[in-house]
């Protein structure tokens, strides 16, 4: 693709009025880019979130096991999500922890970005990082290779999951732009300096995955000021990473 074929393509901020991210567990976006959707929500953009596993498989006491930590798990991320204006979250109820690439998941996934219809989905590197393990659990990685899957081609090939249309009415749509969390193979960084403190309100609603940590924002802000070296802003900013794919 020529490079000025490659600009015309690329989403400017300013056209992305939909926005859907696909996540394994709940955190997983407040960890990954809450600060990128606090500064699209800040523009008038609507964002849904997806997640496919409730997180019961997460935290630190097992006390509220059977069941009590899925409720508590979706309870704190739609906390976090309202910190940075997201009131739209989907679940899809799969079991946390030994999520799979699997038709259905596909299906499902398709299933939401048809009835989103989004100029964008953020989702999950499918690649093992090996500089950073902590993205790249087992779900993490199923969750955005369906996904990518799900974008292109079943969202947007009519002949794909027919029953979507001929049981459903989702007629078939095509997303513009994939960013992608966690990865090794970083294009894109989104200033989140105005937004940091959104971004880590939204981690600490997440109290069942967070609370033990002794200095959260001293973490997070030592991680975003080295997304936002690298992209070269100015000393005292903070940004987020992404793989930023075209899908066209």
């Amino acid at each position: 693709m020529c490079r000025t074929l490659r600009r015309l393509l690329v989403l400017d901020e300013a056209e992305i009025k939909k926005v859907l991210v696909v996540v394994a567990h709940p955190d997983d976006i407040d960890f990954g880019g809450a600060g990128t959707v606090a500064r699209l929500t800040e523009a008038g953009a609507e964002v849904v979130y997806c997640l496919v596993t409730d997180g019961d498989a997460g935290g630190f006491d097992r006390a509220v096991d059977n069941g009590g930590m899925a409720a508590l798990r979706r309870a704190e991320q739609t906390a976090a999500a309202k910190c940075v204006g997201v009131t739209d979250l989907r679940f899809l109820g799969y079991q946390d922890g030994v999520v799979e690439q699997t038709l259905g998941l596909r299906r499902d996934i398709t299933r939401v970005i048809r009835q989103v219809r989004p100029d964008l989905v953020i989702t999950s590197a499918p690649e093992r990082n090996y500089e950073r393990l902590g993205p790249s659990h087992p779900d993490h990685r199923a969750v955005g290779g369906a996904t990518l899957d799900a974008v292109y081609p079943d969202a947007r090939n009519p002949y794909t999951f027919p029953e979507l249309l001929a049981d459903e009415g989702l007629e078939a749509w095509t997303v513009r732009e994939v960013w992608l969390t966690g990865g090794m193979t970083v294009n894109h960084y989104v200033d989140v300096t105005s937004t940091v403190d959104r971004k880590i309100a939204a981690l600490r609603a997440h109290e069942s995955q967070t609370a033990h940590v002794p200095d959260l924002d001293g973490m997070v802000k030592g991680w975003l000021s080295g997304h936002a070296a690298a992209a070269g802003l100015p000393e005292g900013s903070y940004a987020e990473a992404f793989q930023r794919v075209i899908t066209a």
